[in-house]
Parts: structure tokens; C-alpha cells; sequence
């Protein structure tokens, strides 16, 4: 089965465009925003110590539970600085970490904090298993059918549920003088059955829909 790994990347998050990893961390004093990936949002303070519970945006547990490096982003700031996670667990059943972070130490500071986004350099991707996929990777791919080679559309987004789904906007061709009709889009299951080809060196998506599914939402 082929699965996705989700973080957000920082800046425009409706323009998720592919990321080409480096093995160095960014150096420059005024980073862009879209060199940053989003992994998790500071949303209320936890107890009296300056802990703090954050909502994640990523589905790798060790950017939460791994001391070490993060960034900071306040709300209306263009420039993350960097801060130390000492420590961070799970809350079960409530879809939140609580986190540790160096020179947080009690209540008042912690609330200061509410709001701020919290971020690693878009070149710190964790290592994924066989077909695990990285949603950023995903975003803009085009989709063939694989038997025709005929373009179906382009991937513009992934959902959860149950199985991934592949949402995607149909490729429409426009005779001359034809008004643009608004763009129409199907979900397709992410999974080996229907996307057995999933190559992210050439670009593409090819897939095997049974008879049917493409015509399901459109």
C-alpha cells in the first residue's frame, strides 16, 4: 500500500511546490518562508512549569520527542528563530504533543507563546520507507492512465481517509474560442492497485482506476 508523510510547508500553503533535499541547513540571516516546513502550532499552555501543548502538522513523532534544534515563527513575523526542545511526549486520544522548550519555565511564558508555529529547514526530511511518499512530493505530480499513457490531470491535494486519497484536477481540453469551464476533480485511492507507478524522478503518476471511478465526483 502506498502511504504519504505529511508536514506543511511554511509560506503559501496552498502553493505546495516539490522540494529537491539538501544535506545543508539554510545559513542565510533572512530565510524565505518557503525554505521552512510547518510541523506544528503552539495552541495553549500546559500546567504551571512552561510546558506547552502543540498541535502537529507532521506525522513524524521525533520532530516532537527528539531534543534537539527547532525554529520559532510568532505570529506576523517573517523570520523563525531558533530554540531548543529539550523534551515532548504524546497525548493520547487528544492528537496533541506536550513540549519542553529551553528557557520556557513557567505559565506566563508559555502563554506568550500561544500562536507561534514551530519549524525545521525544509532539507531536514526524515527518511521514508518503500512506498512512503512525502504529500510535498505528491503535490503537482500529473496523472496518466497507465494502459493509454492518456493525462488524467494533476494531483492538488491528499486526503486522509481510511486509505489516502489522491484529489485530482482533470486535465480539460479547450477548443479554440471555447469559454475555460470551471475545473472538475475525482478522488482516486492512493494505493498500489490503482497507483502501481508512483516515479518522482520523471514526474508522474500512472494508474489502473476500475471501470467507473473517475466519473464517481465528476
Amino acid at each position: 500500500m502506498n502511504q504519504q508523510k505529511q508536514e506543511k510547508q511554511k509560506g503559501n500553503k496552498e502553493n505546495k511546490q516539490l522540494i529537491s533535499p539538501s544535506p545543508h541547513l539554510p545559513t542565510s540571516l533572512s530565510p524565505k518562508l518557503d525554505d521552512w516546513l510547518e510541523i506544528g502550532t503552539i495552541v495553549a499552555a500546559q500546567g504551571l512549569r512552561g510546558e506547552l501543548r502543540v498541535y502537529p502538522d507532521s506525522d513524524f513523532s521525533e520532530r516532537f520527542e527528539v531534543p534537539g534544534k527547532r525554529w520559532l515563527l510568532h505570529p506576523g513575523q517573517t523570520e523563525p528563530q531558533p530554540i531548543e526542545l529539550l523534551a515532548g511526549r504524546y497525548i493520547e486520544g487528544k492528537n496533541l504533543y506536550v513540549i519542553t522548550l529551553a528557557g520556557v519555565e513557567n505559565r506566563n511564558q508559555a502563554e506568550e507563546l500561544r500562536g507561534c508555529k514551530l519549524l525545521v529547514p525544509q532539507s531536514d526530511r526524515p527518511q521514508l520507507g518503500e512506498d512512503e511518499y512525502h504529500i510535498l512530493d505528491l503535490i503537482g505530480l500529473p496523472v496518466f492512465m497507465q494502459e493509454t499513457g492518456e493525462l488524467i490531470g494533476k494531483v492538488i491535494d491528499v486526503l486522509s481517509a481510511g486509505n489516502d486519497l489522491l484529489e485530482v484536477e482533470l486535465h480539460q481540453q479547450k477548443e479554440e474560442g471555447e469559454k475555460i469551464k470551471k475545473s472538475k476533480t475525482v478522488l482516486i485511492p492512493f494505493v498500489r492497485a490503482i497507483a502501481p507507478v508512483v516515479d518522482l524522478e520523471t514526474g508522474r503518476i500512472e494508474i489502473t482506476p476500475p471501470d467507473g471511478l473517475l466519473e464517481i465526483n465528476n
